[in-house]
């Protein structure tokens, strides 16, 4: 028998809530935004939902959460809809189920007419795997990074899916099919570019989709506070002067969607983009 689950005291009176077990990795509040927010270093409920897109919100916010910890006291039944995958841009979806051993990072599902993309991975969900497979099977999955596997190996399997990964975080992924060496770009396939970036880790890599979604898995995201482009000094593991000189080598490229494993998604104008990342950088090299 599972350990009873302590309510949050900080999440709004009323049916649902998160408990304690929450690790604030905000995976909730990305796919709920205002509804769910921080708090003391939690992810609460700031209020109880009451428009049918916030109890959507709510749903997927159950279905998110790594540690399920996005609880009702009346134990609602979850309703039939499709909450993930969960449209972003033409052709990318998040994936939801996110895996407490990437510590709630998202992963993203492409739709790619030379074959499918898994870009990081979710949990093994059943209900995901005929969801890919209606949607044409995956042909390749794309490893930012050694901290957000989860289940890659498991999908890999069972899709027969091609696997990347830098060299210097393989260990994470011994059956990786394919290896990123160096710092200089890999051409995957036609309108997509691997570009090795290290400093979050030493073998941390974005991806790069027809010129217009950027990938990022830890190495750059989107601040709601700050409204602007972020690197995590206090989660970078191998180098921040690397990572430094790894986002100054991004602002030659061209996107405007920075889709992250962890931290906010943002869409801009492809010059306003690289503008920030480059106030981003004077940044980071002041620090």
């Amino acid at each position: 028998m599972g350990a009873t689950r302590v309510r949050n005291p900080d999440s709004a009176p009323g049916d649902w809530y998160i408990d304690t077990e929450c690790i604030d990795c905000g995976a909730a509040c990305h796919v709920a935004p205002g509804l769910i927010v921080e708090r003391n270093g939690k992810s609460v409920f700031a209020r109880q939902p009451g428009t049918p897109e916030e109890r959507l919100a709510t749903w997927r916010a159950v279905l998110v959460c790594p540690t399920a910890s996005v609880r009702s006291e009346t134990k609602q039944q979850r309703p039939e809809a499709p909450f993930f995958p969960q449209a972003v841009t033409d052709g990318v979806w998040r994936c939801g189920f996110n895996a407490r051993s990437s510590f709630g990072a998202h992963s993203y599902f492409v739709r790619r007419p030379d074959g499918n993309l898994l870009v990081d991975s979710p949990r093994y969900a059943n209900e995901l795997v005929t969801w890919f497979e209606n949607a044409g099977g995956i042909a390749r999955i794309l490893l930012s990074h050694q901290d957000d596997v989860a289940d890659a190996g498991k999908f890999a399997a069972h899709f027969g899916a091609r696997v990347w990964i830098h060299q210097d975080d393989r260990h994470a992924a011994p059956y990786a099919s394919d290896l990123i060496e160096g710092e200089a770009e890999c051409r995957i396939a036609p309108g997509l570019v691997a570009i090795p970036v290290p400093g979050h880790t030493r073998g941390s890599v974005v991806y790069l989709l027809d010129d217009r979604v950027l990938f990022t898995g830890d190495s750059l995201a989107w601040s709601m506070r700050q409204q602007d482009l972020v690197a995590f000094r206090d989660a970078c593991w191998y180098s921040w002067s690397a990572l430094t000189a790894s986002l100054a080598k991004l602002t030659g490229y061209r996107f405007e969607w920075v889709l992250p494993g962890h931290g906010w998604s943002a869409h801009r104008a492809a010059g306003e983009m690289r503008s920030r990342l480059e106030a981003l950088v004077t940044r980071m090299r002041e620090c």
